[in-house]
């Protein structure tokens, strides 16, 4: 592996340090003070300039995410909030941005987008006929079980991992499994993602994914450039044509924006994988998300340059920002059986220009 520009093998690190904490590692903390206490959180440290936290009562979402000591994960003004006062229904649905922060947000697991309410006959419960879903679903404030963490050695490679499964359950409604499997090599700048959603019931279940992968400053700042390949844009927001402002080199803050969201079709590389990047030339660093278009059809631009909530979202999604109804109407739905599953497999990848 590679650490401060050499190289070493797994016995050059055996001679040189008793734990392999003095490179890097992971450990595992509770939060403990304000709307964040109680959170359990899995430290991650790299050697190779990246540390993350992984929330473990947060759906095992990304938290704070710093590369070379710049903050890339967007910090928003409500912390890392604890599940424990989130009310999914709260505001009309709304309550979802009580509890928005940090580099990932994960949106699922049976409904993602705009909140409304559903048919939910195919639960077979005659009191419930219908279901009502908040602003991107119920998952990102859900406690997971935790299966374990630490390193890997394969041959003179060490991976440092978690693993860890989120139950989304109602009696006489969804009951679907997450199992999120988080890797970085020591020594490396990038996280490798794979998540599998199951149908652990036995009614056809709706389910959608989409990852809201939010970068703030000092990443994103005045300049910064959103770079990918696009084909086309097929949808944007209202709020596009009355601000104008551009979504592929940001301004600073501006007090009052509008969020503005475009859905793009973004060309995939040669090995058939999808990249889309934001790059700040100023402080030489840039992040790429990286994901499977056969998995994640579907690719959002969420530009929010608002004063005091500056933020870009480079969100890969299952479907279409029209969301739940058109899903439905339109016959793109997922349905999973019993015991049918998704498999998801994504990079969040920091460089250097």
């Amino acid at each position: 592996m590679r650490l401060d520009g050499q190289e070493y093998s797994r016995l050059d690190l055996a001679q040189r340090m008793g734990d392999l904490e003095a490179v890097g590692g992971i450990r595992a903390v509770v939060l403990d003070n304000g709307v964040e206490r109680g959170v359990r959180v899995l430290e991650f440290r790299t050697g190779g300039g990246l540390r993350f936290d992984v929330l473990v009562d947060r759906a095992m979402d990304i938290g704070v995410a710093e590369f070379d000591d710049y903050s890339f994960g967007w910090r928003s003004a409500t912390g890392f909030r604890h599940p424990g006062l989130h009310e999914t229904n709260d505001e009309n649905g709304l309550s979802w941005l009580r509890s928005m922060s940090g580099l990932l947000a994960t949106c699922g697991l049976d409904h993602t987008l705009s909140g409304g309410e559903y048919d939910a006959s195919h639960y077979h419960h005659p009191a419930r006929p219908t279901v009502r879903h908040g602003l991107h679903g119920r998952v990102a404030n859900t406690p997971a079980h935790l299966n374990g963490y630490g390193e890997r050695w394969e041959g003179d490679r060490a991976v440092l991992w978690a693993e860890g499964q989120i139950h989304q359950v109602a009696v006489f409604g969804e009951n679907l499994r997450l199992v999120r499997r988080i890797e970085a090599d020591l020594g490396g700048t990038e996280i490798r993602l794979t998540d599998t959603v199951v149908n652990d019931g036995f009614n056809p279940t709706p389910h959608m994914l989409l990852y809201h992968c939010d970068l703030g400053w000092p990443l994103l700042d005045e300049g910064t450039a959103f770079e990918a390949a696009i084909s086309g844009t097929p949808w944007t927001s209202e709020s596009v044509a009355t601000q104008g402002a551009s979504h592929l080199r940001f301004g600073a803050p501006v007090a009052g924006f509008v969020e503005q969201v475009y859905e793009h079709e973004l060309a995939s590389g040669a090995d058939g994988r999808t990249r889309a990047r934001l790059s700040n030339a100023k402080i030489g660093r840039a992040f790429e998300l990286e994901y499977d278009p056969g998995e994640f059809p579907a690719f959002i631009e969420w530009v929010n340059l608002r004063a005091g909530e500056y933020v870009v979202g480079l969100e890969p999604s299952t479907h279409s920002p029209q969301g739940e109804a058109a899903a439905r109407a339109d016959g793109t739905m997922i349905w999973l059986d019993h015991a049918e599953e998704r498999t998801y497999h994504s990079t969040l990848r920091f460089l250097r220009l």
